[in-house]
């Protein structure tokens, strides 16, 4: 008769246990959380450096001059090429020796020139999108 007994009381026990954690769980889950799991984090857009952008491409730094410059070539650096083979991406281009800025295919670079087309190593600015080359700048040798 003990052993009924002492069986009884372990599955009382233990179905006790069973409903106590069922209780604690259901009010974890029923009350709002104050870290907010499930709340979407909503993150400021970073803002982009195209100092640190033109370093990144192998740029180096340069002082603007104080003299105004006369040749239009010697106003346009070209600091990065990303381009395909139908001559469409964008290139890295800095302009009277001030930070390098991304300009895509058809963008307009400054006033009266559009970036025509992009190769491997060279970016063609042209008055208009398909008229004739103005300007080919041309990115500096490699270093061995």
């Amino acid at each position: 008769m003990q052993s009924r007994w002492t069986v009884a009381g372990a599955t009382f026990a233990l179905w006790a246990l069973v409903a106590a954690s069922a209780v604690y769980w259901g009010m974890k889950f029923s009350t709002p959380s104050s870290t907010g799991l499930g709340a979407p984090v909503v993150r400021a857009p970073v803002a982009v450096d195209p100092v640190a952008v033109a370093r990144l491409l192998g740029a180096s730094p340069t002082v603007a001059a104080a003299a105004p410059v006369a040749s239009l070539s010697s106003r346009f650096a070209l600091v990065g090429v990303v381009a395909d083979r139908s001559h469409q991406g964008a290139a890295l281009i800095a302009i009277d020796g001030r930070p390098a800025k991304p300009f895509r295919v058809g963008a307009a670079v400054e006033e009266g020139l559009v970036l025509q087309s992009v190769d491997a190593r060279r970016a063609v600015l042209s008055a208009s999108g398909g008229g004739p080359a103005v300007l080919t700048l041309e990115l500096p040798a490699l270093r061995k």
